[in-house]
């Protein structure tokens, strides 16, 4: 028998526009709602007096929020081809076309992990290697910050202190995350 999915956090919205935690009985922001689905929830936002699920209204405003503010991950051609599907014969494909791209992301990822940790035990004595996949692990995580349940794990330290990321790492990453962008807005 399988277990029973975990039921969405259930806000509510009053008429003042407050967003109303029932779960712990306190209001809530926008940022703290972003914050429940960063950790893996399932949220689900509906108005008080008239039932409706303003679930989509809310997400897709955290995500406007945080594009306005420079945490970029849709590319300008990406946004344009999204506009541009409202008003074709697209509209009906695209959540099925972006539901199954997430989905490749997701596998693939799992994919990479699970090779690069099949492939430590023979290279792990080659030089340069511990650096290597502090690198790449670190890339995985900010590509894929706060999304839980992305592709499985990361693979697991060898050593027992955290990773420390050097600012020229940050750099490196945000390159090599700058050009996923760019091979992802080509396809």
């Amino acid at each position: 028998m399988m277990a029973e999915p975990a039921k969405p956090l259930l806000i509510k919205r009053y008429a003042s526009r407050r967003l109303y935690n029932t779960e712990t009985s306190d209001y809530v922001t926008l940022e703290d709602i972003a914050g429940f689905v960063r950790a893996g929830r399932d949220v689900q936002i509906v108005d008080l007096k008239t039932g409706d699920d303003l679930t989509r209204q809310y997400l897709l405003q955290i995500v406007a929020e945080h594009e306005s503010k420079g945490d970029s991950v849709l590319p300008t051609n990406v946004l344009t081809d999204l506009v541009r599907s409202y008003a074709t014969n697209m509209q009906s494909v695209m959540p099925q076309f972006l539901a199954a791209s997430f989905d490749m992301l997701r596998e693939g990822q799992s994919k990479m992990l699970e090779g690069f940790a099949g492939i430590a035990p023979p290279m792990a004595g080659m030089p340069g290697f511990e650096a290597m996949r502090k690198q790449q692990e670190a890339f995985m995580k900010t590509m894929l910050a706060g999304m839980p349940g992305w592709g499985g794990t990361t693979p697991a330290r060898t050593d027992a202190e955290p990773a420390k990321e050097a600012p020229e790492d940050l750099a490196e990453i945000k390159r090599q995350l700058a050009e996923l962008q760019q091979k992802l807005s080509k396809l």
